[in-house]
């Protein structure tokens, strides 16, 4: 028999729309069944009351760019103060002596930090398929499914070698054979469709200096024969710019449209080097963007121009972007410094906690395509961030949903995804997070030696 439960009365709630659920939400295994009012009681028969008076209550939160291998590499001295290029390159040897082992810690590792943030569905940009890393895909399908959380994995690829022009060296990349041909075994393999998708598959060749045009150009095909989506780099730094100018003779959305990426099904991670003429180019194909803004401050990339892009019609999530160059997994710290980053570029009554929240959630939800989570409605599915305010932080705070972000939440009390809780009183079920820390330091230490 279904159990039907009332989530009463939240101290505050976002809804990330214009409803009203003041009042609370009523859940049925893993959808939103009823929205309560303020000061009203559910019309839904409920078999279980979960007080949270003393909660504010989000969507949960969505991220839709990230490595996660890199949490092995945070604050490595070498590249603290390099921009992206350097870093690349002094990063790249390092990370391609990887193994199953040290990807499954680095994942579980990044998993629980986004999960304790509030994070509920999250993607992962992974490029790097050195010898014996074949399976890479495989070993992060594993470690979503242990921490309960929905993902977006992207199948992404590396197969233009410095030897030819690109950033990676030799033996980190791939033929396009085997990257269309693993490509297409992971969607067969885990990727599921409709509401409710636990697991999902991208195409995601990693960036313009790291792929040939043919692979950009074969894996549009391919996601459009098997309704897949498509993720990238794109516009990050200038030196991107330039190479593209150099190697292909055009700009990076020139590019973009000349190996049939500039459509609703792409999104990018990053774009921030645009003029207005490819702003409204990205905005008309409804190609979306993921601003990191974190990294781009790390690597002092630029800024993302989110206001003009959404003006022109490209929707705007929120990324936390590899743990080498952020160096978190954290999604309300993500969303803090979006909040104030952008306020520099737009002012304060343009960028407000609500706006920032939005891209968190409903925006990151259109960025994946999907329309039953990020927001809470009726029908959407019961995943759900839970805040306490009852830190020094945020004593003497007065609006509790601004006060998330100017005050700086970064750890979650409570965290449900399909309406099962994976996170009780800032505590992970089932994992047993020191001895996990104690596993990754010894492997992060052992990679960079």
């Amino acid at each position: 028999m279904p159990t039907t439960c009332w989530i009463k009365n939240p101290q505050a709630i976002f809804t990330a729309n214009q409803e009203d659920a003041r009042g609370g939400v009523v859940i049925q295994n893993d959808k939103i069944i009823e929205l309560v009012a303020l000061g009203k009681q559910p019309n839904s028969h409920v078999d279980v009351i979960e007080d949270a008076s003393d909660l504010v209550m989000l969507p949960g939160l969505i991220n839709t760019h990230h490595h996660f291998y890199q949490t092995l590499t945070r604050a490595w001295a070498p590249v603290v103060n390099q921009p992206l290029f350097p870093w690349l390159k002094t990063l790249y040897p390092v990370w391609a002596k990887l193994t199953p082992e040290a990807l499954s810690l680095a994942c579980d590792v990044a998993l629980a930090e986004l999960l304790l943030s509030g994070c509920t569905t999250t993607t992962d940009h992974h490029y790097l398929f050195p010898t014996g890393m074949e399976d890479a895909i495989d070993v992060q399908v594993d470690s979503v499914k242990r921490m309960g959380m929905r993902a977006l994995l992207t199948r992404g690829s590396m197969s233009l070698g410095e030897d030819e022009g690109g950033l990676p060296p030799r033996h980190t990349v791939q033929t396009g054979d085997e990257i269309l041909k693993d490509s297409e075994r992971l969607i067969k393999t885990y990727h599921q469709r409709g509401e409710g998708a636990w697991m999902q598959i991208a195409l995601a060749p990693c960036s313009p200096f790291s792929v040939t045009r043919e692979i950009m150009a074969d894996s549009a095909k391919l996601a459009e024969a098997e309704d897949v989506r498509l993720h990238t780099h794109l516009a990050e730094t200038l030196d991107e710019e330039n190479f593209c100018l150099k190697m292909f003779g055009m700009r990076t959305v020139d590019y973009l449209e000349s190996v049939g990426w500039l459509s609703d099904r792409t999104w990018l991670a990053h774009g921030i080097h645009f003029n207005q003429d490819e702003i409204q180019r990205l905005g008309a194909a409804g190609t979306g963007i993921c601003h990191c803004p974190v990294s781009n401050m790390r690597l002092a990339s630029g800024m993302c121009p989110t206001l003009e892009l959404i003006d022109a019609g490209s929707p705007i999530g929120l990324g936390v972007d590899g743990s080498a160059s952020n160096d978190a997994s954290n999604m309300m710290y993500e969303a803090r410094q979006a909040l104030y980053l952008q306020r520099l570029k737009y002012g304060a009554e343009k960028i407000t906690p609500e706006k920032v929240l939005g891209w968190a959630t409903k925006g990151s939800a259109s960025l994946i395509g999907r329309t039953d989570i990020g927001e809470i409605a009726l029908g959407k599915q019961a995943d759900f961030a839970f805040f306490k305010l009852d830190e020094l932080r945020f004593s003497g705070s007065h609006d509790p949903i601004s006060a998330l972000l100017l005050c700086g939440a970064e750890k979650a009390e409570h965290v449900m995804v399909g309406g099962k809780w994976r996170v009780r009183e800032g505590e992970i079920i089932g994992v047993d997070t020191q001895a996990l820390m104690a596993r990754h330091r010894k492997v992060a230490a052992q990679l960079v030696s």
